[in-house]
């Protein structure tokens, strides 16, 4: 078992194991850090690609992702300041210009990490000063149980690694910079692929792009 160490996080002293990466410290303590990339069970290869979750360390020169930051003992963070607003403002309005926004109908519909994080901090679900690039591509409705809308990916990978640890391993990332997406080899139809219909990968989405279906 780790050793148990103090930090500060907001002004709040909290203990944690040492080692375990500070975005998980600060979410066992109910302090809400932004995040949709990490994992908690694969913590130590954090990808820290949504760019959400960054925080301020004294001693340290710039904001870090707290996905990628072991903690240590003396730690000190704040989850807010001008910023680190300012990076999480700039990444949530990159990833909404690239989301297809129909909450009402979605079936992550108030339970979506996308509208939890503009609650906590207060920021627009709809982009104010990006355009919005919605590619159109088409929904995936071929697999028992599944529906995969691919405009509303946020290009988080939690359903590569469900699909993974369910050993199916049938979702992968394929192409690059705008064009990239989740998707099965040779961007088959989920349903003319090895998927099957276990749902993990919609149990993992945070925004409703894969779902179950009746």
């Amino acid at each position: 078992m780790s050793n148990q160490v103090s930090i500060t996080i907001d002004d709040k002293k909290i203990t944690a194991p040492e080692g375990q990466m500070l975005l998980w410290a600060a979410l066992d303590n109910d302090i809400y850090i932004p995040h949709l990339c990490g994992d908690r069970e694969e913590q130590d290869s954090s990808p820290a690609s949504c760019r959400l979750c960054f925080v301020e360390v004294e001693g340290r020169p710039a904001p870090v992702p707290a996905c990628t930051l072991p903690v240590t003992g003396g730690l000190v963070v704040n989850t807010r300041s001008p910023r680190v607003d300012g990076l999480v403002a700039a990444g949530f309005a990159l990833l909404m210009s690239n989301h297809r926004l129909e909450c009402r109908k979605c079936p992550a519909n108030g339970n979506c990490e996308l509208q939890r994080i503009a609650k906590a901090r207060r920021l627009k679900l709809k982009s104010q000063n990006l355009p919005v690039l919605d590619r159109n591509l088409p929904v995936d409705d071929s697999a028992p149980g599944i529906i995969y809308d691919p405009n509303k990916c946020v290009l988080c990978g939690r359903c590569i690694r469900a699909c993974r640890k369910s050993g199916n391993a049938v979702l992968g990332f394929t192409l690059r910079g705008f064009e990239r997406v989740v998707a099965t080899f040779d961007h088959r139809p989920l349903g003319e692929s090895y998927c099957l219909g276990c749902g993990d990968c919609a149990e993992a989405c945070p925004v409703g792009a894969l779902s179950k279906q009746e």
